[in-house]
């Protein structure tokens, strides 16, 4: 059973998961960042019992690391001799494989056990001040645990998740999850940037509906956070660019030539790709 919990970085996502902690369960919370205002603020509102520093990490069955991938890598190895012996280590980071890999021999003999995550939620908005606890509404959790991590770790996270009111626990693997994440959410990212990169997008007034706020909506995005979460997914990312350009270009092709039939054809196939996607979801 988790009762105590630590939390280093409260921007979005670590600071959404210290509201909800706050708000569904009877936990003590422990809190860190970088910025001394924002852990200040949490501190004052009451969301942060007490600030998380090293030598209180002992006092933590858990512990959220919502930094940025190499931060998370660095705060992980920094306070390797600090987690409590037993305790769980849980990152919440949107690549795993630069996170999970060079922390695997670090943390193989360290006594406690590191689980990487990724909550599959956010908005357009980041920072403490924009955090809330009902993001994990429904959401799903994403784990990719090292092999032999014991079934009752991976239960006490889960269960504790459900608190925060995640619906669904995914398990994964770095590798995967680093190929899937690549289209289902970097992707997105990169079109929306390069959507509103058109010198079309200024004259919108008037002439747009929800199809044009869909497409830009994660455009406003950190991009200090996403340039990291690219980079370090880069190969993953990069073939599915080539994919979307290669089926962009196929798209230009038949409209520029008018084929009508095969228009017709690419449209009906790709409605009924999201129909059965639309099904499993």
């Amino acid at each position: 059973m988790v009762t105590t919990v630590g939390i280093a970085g409260l921007g979005l996502i670590g600071g959404s998961m210290a509201k909800a902690i706050h708000k569904y369960t009877d936990c003590t919370l422990l809190g860190y960042d970088t910025d001394g205002a924002v852990l200040s603020r949490a501190l004052d509102e009451g969301i942060v019992s007490a600030a998380l520093t090293a030598d209180r990490l002992a006092d933590c069955e858990l512990v959220i690391v919502a930094l940025y991938p190499q931060a998370a890598v660095e705060y992980v190895i920094r306070h390797r001799d600090q987690f409590r012996k037993g305790g769980i280590v849980m990152d919440c980071g949107g690549v795993k494989g630069v996170v999970c890999g060079p922390l695997e021999d670090v943390v193989k003999d360290a006594g406690f056990y590191f689980v990487g995550g990724h909550p599959m939620a956010g908005i357009e908005r980041s920072g403490y001040a924009n955090a809330f606890p009902e993001l994990f509404q429904r959401a799903s959790l994403i784990l990719t645990p090292y092999p032999g991590t014991p079934q009752a770790c991976l239960d006490d996270i889960w269960e504790f998740a459900r608190k925060l009111g995640f619906g669904h626990l995914q398990p994964s693997t770095p590798q995967e999850h680093d190929h899937i994440i690549a289209y289902t959410s970097q992707l997105a990212h990169v079109v929306s940037c390069a959507y509103v990169g058109s010198p079309s997008a200024p004259n919108f007034q008037g002439f747009s509906a929800g199809s044009f706020k869909d497409m830009t909506r994660v455009a406003k995005l950190n991009e200090e956070m996403w340039t990291e979460l690219f980079l370090e997914n880069k190969d993953a990312l990069v073939r599915e660019i080539d994919t979307l350009v290669e089926e962009l270009a196929a798209f230009a092709y038949t409209i520029r030539r008018g084929d009508r039939e095969r228009l017709r054809d690419m449209l009906r196939h790709a409605r009924e790709i999201k129909e059965a996607i639309d099904k499993d979801c």
